[in-house]
């Protein structure tokens, strides 16, 4: 049997894949998504933004919609500007979001077009995957996330595409609950046990000082 620690840190780990920032269904007829940011960055450079959505929401997006090819280019120029890119087929609308089991996104992939391999362009940590000319039955709009915070970019992206927020069930709301409440117990479990520390290390700080003395003491005599 499971341990129930090893099986609440699984849990947690599908929790907070599953829901949170960036878990939305995208429209059918988005083919792929790019995005541009300079990586590394400095915090005044407006990348700061970009790689917090790419690291915090971006897997929330690509877990609900398997299908789609996201790719992220990263560059090391941070005077380049910061980009997120959508793509869409041509005629598509932001209003056709696809609706598959809020239980399971692998029903997602049969709602998206099918991606011809030419655009499964790979990701890039090196900028040698920059963003891609529209395919002749594809339409792009670019967001500017340059200098923009992880919540304006998500905001943006909802808006311009249609998407559609994925709500947690019934159950999953219990169970992170449940995940809140062992997190809080663990940390205050982990405070106990700091001070029980720092007091046996007082104590034996002591115990040795005075044995130092004592020893001291006994060759003074």
């Amino acid at each position: 049997m499971v341990g129930v620690g090893r099986r609440m840190n699984k849990l947690k780990q599908l929790l907070s894949i599953r829901h949170g920032p960036g878990a939305a269904i995208l429209p059918s007829g988005i083919t792929r998504i790019h995005m541009e940011f300079s990586f590394p960055y400095k915090t005044t450079s407006g990348h700061y933004g970009p790689r917090k959505f790419w690291r915090r929401c971006l897997p929330r997006l690509k877990y609900w919609n398997p299908s789609i090819p996201m790719i992220v280019n990263h560059t090391k120029d941070e005077s380049t500007p910061a980009t997120l890119r959508i793509y869409f087929r041509q005629g598509s609308t932001a209003a056709a979001p696809s609706e598959p089991s809020p239980s399971d996104p692998s029903s997602a992939r049969g709602k998206h077009q099918h991606v011809p391999q030419t655009l499964q362009l790979r990701s890039s940590t090196t900028g040698e995957s920059p963003a891609p000319a529209p395919e002749a039955d594809e339409r792009v709009v670019t967001l500017d996330v340059k200098g923009q915070d992880t919540q304006r970019i998500l905001e943006d992206l909802l808006e311009r595409t249609g998407a559609v927020p994925v709500v947690p069930t019934a159950a999953e709301e219990l169970e992170m609950q449940e995940v809140a409440e062992r997190r809080e117990r663990a940390k205050v479990d982990r405070e106990v046990m700091r001070k029980h520390l720092e007091q046996q290390k007082r104590e034996e700080a002591l115990m040795a000082q005075a044995r130092s003395e004592a020893a001291a003491l006994k060759d003074a005599l």
